[in-house]
């Protein structure tokens, strides 16, 4: 595939960043509508969403920064490098130090956290789909052998990918981070779609839920390496990760708001009123 996009003068530009960053403005674009429609302040989600990345990003530099303390005093040039490292532990911790922050925000600006939530669930997973797809072409979290060959298998080539990533050349592997894209993608359009008609916490319980089970079949078909084998293999750490999310879910689909779903004419008419 193809880790490095272009380069400038000897400036690398990483595919991984540049797809990462449109899935971030995508989600940014798509956040104001689906506010509106949840009932919630697309000022002050916009305000969230900038301050609770700005925070997941640097927590997640951070670790890097510490577990490679030893090995950036002595050159410190490599700290350009930490860009190109993805791994679940690196982006688990960046997304709890977001949701830390997030909650922080929406309590001191006084927002529902039933709605932030709701409105945050489909952008949120068309970001991840758009993360995918630069894991893709990065060959970052890349997927197990495809022997006898897949038709729509992948196979890298690049040395920079097996350099940043790990990633096996000429191996002919599954597509997993296309899988998990599409996944996310089309969880994206179906909460959007049910936006609308939602109850109070629906979006929140059904977009972990959803997450919970894209996480946990796609890892079926990662390669293993560095992501944790617990009960002898059975599980992997983001698969504990999903039954978590999962179990999340199903407590606020279960605790939500009783009240019936309203359309869109109804919300904005409720709104008006108050």
């Amino acid at each position: 595939m193809h880790p490095i996009l272009f380069h400038i003068g000897v400036l690398v530009i990483p595919s991984y960043g540049v797809v990462a960053a449109l899935g971030v403005l995508a989600a940014l674009t798509l956040l104001p509508r689906t506010a509106r429609l949840a009932q919630a302040d697309p000022a002050k989600l916009w305000n969230l969403s900038i301050l609770s990345l700005f925070v997941a990003l640097a927590a997640a530099r951070l670790l890097l920064v510490a577990a490679n303390w030893s090995a950036l005093r002595l050159h410190p040039a490599w700290l350009l490098g930490l860009a190109m490292i993805h791994h679940p532990l690196v982006a688990g911790v960046g997304a709890l130090a977001g949701l830390a922050c997030a909650f922080c925000y929406a309590r001191l600006a006084h927002l529902s956290l039933a709605a932030t939530a709701d409105a945050l669930a489909s952008p949120i997973a068309l970001g991840l789909a758009f993360e995918q797809a630069g894991a893709l072409l990065a060959g970052s979290s890349w997927g197990v052998d495809a022997s006898p060959r897949l038709p729509w298998a992948v196979t890298y080539s690049s040395p920079q990918a097996a350099i940043w990533s790990g990633v096996p050349l000429g191996v002919a592997l599954h597509p997993v981070q296309a899988y998990a894209a599409l996944a996310f993608l089309a969880l994206a359009i179906a909460l959007y779609l049910w936006l609308p008609r939602r109850r109070s916490g629906d979006l929140a319980g059904l977009g972990l839920v959803g997450a919970a089970v894209v996480i946990y079949l796609t890892e079926i078909w990662r390669d293993q390496t560095g992501r944790g084998r617990l009960l002898s293999g059975a599980l992997d750490g983001p698969q504990i990760a999903a039954i978590l999310l999962l179990l999340a879910g199903a407590w606020i689909l279960r605790e939500r708001n009783s009240a019936p779903p309203l359309t869109a004419p109804q919300a904005d008419e409720s709104q008006n009123r108050l």
